[in-house]
């Protein structure tokens, strides 16, 4: 959500913010993908793997897609406010795993 009020802002400080969205943007994947394998029914990891990655790309896809959208309405300052949920839902989801007591067969045990 950051990097769009760096629009017109000093690019070093914009290139910054980006080159450090761009490396943590996506670690929230490989912790979801290890909480499918690690709870999941072994008969169905494939599968289960298979439809989270589909919805990632779709979910990619979609934001995208209405991004440009949103810059029309918006402007650049404000457009990335709608990606603002989906990390919001991210924390909620793994909050809620935390407390689920199949939360001890992930992270060894760790809460």
């Amino acid at each position: 959500m950051l990097i769009g009020f760096l629009f017109e802002a000093n690019p070093t400080l914009l290139l910054l913010v980006a080159a450090i969205w761009g490396a943590t943007v996506v670690a929230d994947s490989a912790q979801f993908s290890t909480c499918v394998t690690e709870l999941g029914n072994p008969q169905y990891i494939g599968t289960a793997l298979t439809i989270q990655t589909c919805i990632g790309f779709l979910l990619t896809s979609i934001s995208i897609e209405l991004i440009p959208r949103f810059v029309k309405l918006v402007g650049w300052r404000f457009a990335f406010v709608i990606l603002a949920p989906g990390p919001l839902l991210g924390v909620i989801a793994m909050l809620r795993l935390r407390s689920l007591p199949e939360a001890v067969r992930i992270a060894q045990g760790r809460r």
